[in-house]
């Protein structure tokens, strides 16, 4: 990746991009510009030259968390993830409604038996967080015709989904949905956002965390899915990754862990974003498009 940005950044008048490996002591003198998944720690002092960070990741929970100075620009990393995590989702909806885990339970059983099989089209979905991978998770959905509803902090409306609702108005159809999706950032507001007083309102749904393990209360999400009120889960991130093989995650029922693996950022993301970043700042832009607002958490 570094020989990739350098040469793309030759010619444009482009930042110094230094790499940095375990924890190296900090250039001194021209302003630092850095990309990785959390600063190093030498970057976080004060008196550092950072003046900018590029998260790799599109989740900057780690980073805010690592303390970045005051005025730093953080932007982060989208690039194809939403596409990646909505052709995961829908794959795992549809997989279901074709029975794929009971056939395959089948096959290991070496039974034959008929099951009969269920449309996607027509049945709702609501989807928990309607920025750039939600939308992406919303719009798969509706062109196979799923109805998307999307929750967000505004309920401000989306081509993306058939309606957006605001969280204290999502319980007028959470009793109704067929799959609840969770793409939600990590916030203060969101940390165990899915625990009881949520959960208590599904009636046979099907989860899928797509967003971030601390989302949610995995002791509630355990409770719904013995109670009925949660079908079953996929659950591709988790709060403590990687798991440990005793961890009661492990044995929750109807359940599958994708091991952090729907959304797999590569290289080019990384890249296709830091140019995209440089360029909307070269362009007199005062916020780049992908620029994280700290207070917000995303």
């Amino acid at each position: 990746m570094e020989g990739a940005l350098k040469k793309a950044l030759a010619g444009r008048g482009g930042p110094a991009v230094h790499r940095y490996c375990s924890q190296p002591a900090a250039p001194t003198g021209q302003p630092i510009v850095c990309i990785g998944s959390t600063p190093p720690p030498a970057l976080l002092q004060d008196g550092s030259s950072l003046v900018w960070f590029h998260s790799s990741n599109a989740g900057v929970d780690a980073v805010l968390r690592a303390g970045l100075p005051s005025g730093v620009l953080l932007t982060r990393t989208v690039g194809r993830m939403g596409e990646r995590i909505a052709q995961f989702v829908l794959g795992w909806l549809l997989s279901e409604c074709q029975r794929v885990p009971d056939h395959l339970a089948q096959q290991r059983g070496r039974r034959w038996q008929r099951l009969p099989s269920e449309l996607a089209a027509g049945q709702l979905a609501v989807v928990y967080g309607t920025g750039a991978i939600g939308a992406r998770i919303g719009h798969a959905l509706g062109v196979n015709g799923i109805r998307a509803v999307g929750v967000s902090r505004t309920g401000r409306q989306s081509d993306a989904f058939d309606d957006v609702l605001t969280p204290d108005r999502a319980g007028e159809v959470l009793a109704r949905a067929r799959w609840v999706i969770n793409a939600l950032p990590l916030t203060a507001a969101t940390a165990q956002f899915f625990g009881d007083p949520l959960l208590r309102k599904l009636n046979g749904a099907t989860f899928v965390n797509v967003g971030r393990g601390a989302t949610v209360d995995m002791a509630a999400l355990d409770r719904a899915l013995h109670g009925g009120q949660v079908r079953a889960a996929v659950l591709d991130v988790l709060a403590e990754e990687p798991a440990a093989p005793d961890d009661a995650c492990w044995s929750l029922p109807r359940t599958t862990i994708t091991s952090h693996s729907a959304g797999i950022t590569h290289d080019e993301d990384v890249v296709h974003d830091f140019l995209g970043c440089w360029e909307d700042l070269r362009g007199g832009a005062a916020r780049p498009s992908l620029a994280v607002r700290p207070a917000r958490g995303y």
